[in-house]
């Protein structure tokens, strides 16, 4: 006798490979998450810190350094809860951070919103091409310096090696988007682990060999070689350096939209934000405040391209190998929001294109069968191209990292948090809570203007200094 077929009725809508959104089963984890922060924070900045801890001094430096570290966490907790809006587990996806500003505030808020994330994404990407090549050429230095002397006149062009910086990327930015970017997140924050140990380990030789510096509890001194007007401007820029060292705030709620649901992505989110925080504050005083111990007063900008060392030279050519590298997924983390959000708004404008929505299958050696869209293809194209020729008109290292993190630490990591935090809790005015929190997003308005303002300063004063195409 045959058995009865049985049938298994289910309630729920959603096919086991969509998620309750309709698209594709998110994958991403705790692990992808903290590479995803990781690969963003521990950047270029960390080789600017033993600097930025010798304008402020022992006192200050390690003061600022926590400071900006415990804001970073506190407003990464507050924007992980708006992902999903109204309610942080069950409600609407928002999948970039301009949709949860018009989801919690709207209003002109959202523009505000999208023009200093982008305009803060767009320099990052640029400031990632700039970096990439000082370390690039700064192998070839390190070679030039050891066979020929320390006193050696050592100046290679950058552009070269912008324009292979660019020609990589031109290749990496056909990754459709951010979903697919794991893979180069891991090796990214593999290679930062790498040369952030490496300028530490060359950094505490040098201590040990009880080199003859000068530090000091409120950083390098007025004196004949520095105005007090100057040590102004410094300490401002400085400021300015560390607060771009903790900035991933841009690029937070798409990681995010990277996340599984179960367990919940704020969950998750928060402890992917705790564990990066965390390692980069532990990597950035160990960097800051032994590379000021190592240098001292006169530590330079860029303590691995800016020649604080010359030996082992094999082992500072690995290091900026590695910052490249590292760098190379970096652009990727901080382009791909802007490439969602060109190509999105284009397809809703001409959706009959077929030249913007038509994919073409292609298959790739070693790597299957990838998709290729022609508007993909020319406008990504186009925009590394473009920021690579910007790079090469600034190729200033400390005053647009300085710069950068001014302008968007205060709206994108403290603001937009805050005031979404309390219009979500429904916050009374003038509540204790409430105050705090004003005090709080108005002390770091405070700062990050100064910021701004030294790095404008320094980038003034290098541009004096700059002799275009001065080759070798």
């Amino acid at each position: 006798m045959d058995t009865p077929s049985t049938f298994h009725i289910t309630n729920d809508p959603t096919p086991k490979h969509l998620d309750d959104d309709g698209r594709e089963k998110r994958t991403g984890t705790c692990l992808t998450a903290s590479a995803h922060i990781i690969t963003a924070v521990i950047g270029s900045g960390v080789l600017s810190l033993a600097w930025a801890i010798a304008q402020l001094g022992w006192v200050a430096g390690p003061a600022v350094l926590m400071t900006f570290s415990f804001i970073t966490y506190f407003t990464s907790i507050l924007l992980a809860d708006a992902y999903r809006a109204p309610d942080p587990v069950h409600g609407k996806r928002n999948y970039t951070y301009m949709d949860a500003v018009r989801a919690t505030l709207g209003g002109k808020k959202v523009l505000l919103c999208g023009i200093a994330q982008y305009v803060n994404l767009v320099g990052a990407t640029i400031g990632y091409t700039i970096t990439a090549s000082i370390s690039v050429v700064a192998v070839k230095k390190s070679h030039c310096f050891h066979y020929n002397g320390h006193d050696a006149h050592c100046q290679p062009s950058n552009y070269p090696y912008m324009a292979v910086f660019a020609a990589v990327q031109i290749v990496l930015s056909q990754i459709p988007n951010f979903h697919k970017l794991s893979w180069l997140s891991i090796l990214a924050a593999v290679m930062s682990y790498a040369y952030s140990l490496i300028g530490l380990g060359l950094s505490i030789a040098t201590v040990a060999k009880g080199a003859h510096t000068k530090t000091t509890l409120t950083g390098t001194e007025v004196g004949p070689n520095l105005s007090s007007s100057e040590k102004a401007w410094r300490t401002f820029q400085a400021i300015g350096d560390i607060a771009f060292s903790y900035v991933f705030s841009t690029v937070l709620i798409e990681i995010q939209d990277t996340l599984k649901s179960h367990p919940p992505e704020n969950k998750t989110m928060k402890r992917a934000s705790l564990i990066g925080v965390l390692t980069t504050t532990v990597f950035y005083m160990l960097c800051g405040c032994i590379g000021y111990a190592a240098f001292g007063n006169d530590a330079p900008g860029n303590f691995l391209t800016g020649f604080g060392f010359y030996e082992p030279f094999w082992l500072i050519d690995i290091a900026n190998i590695c910052i490249a590298v590292h760098l190379v997924g970096a652009y990727q983390v901080f382009c791909q929001p802007i490439f969602g959000f060109v190509e999105k708004k284009c397809k809703q404008r001409w959706p009959e294109s077929k030249f913007i929505t038509t994919e073409h299958v292609v298959n790739v050696p070693c790597c299957g069968e990838y998709p290729v869209n022609m508007f993909r293809l020319v406008w990504r194209t186009a925009y590394v191209a473009l920021t690579a020729l910007v790079a090469m008109i600034f190729p200033f290292f400390n005053s647009f990292v300085g710069l950068i993190g001014a302008v968007s630490f205060f709206p994108l990591t403290v603001y937009f948090p805050i005031e979404m935090y309390i219009a979500r809790a429904k916050i009374p005015k003038f509540s204790f809570t409430w105050v705090w929190l004003k005090i709080l997003t108005y002390t770091c308005l405070v700062v990050s203007l100064v910021a701004a303002v030294g790095s404008i300063k320094g980038l003034l004063t290098e541009l004096k200094k700059y002799q275009p195409f001065k080759t070798e």
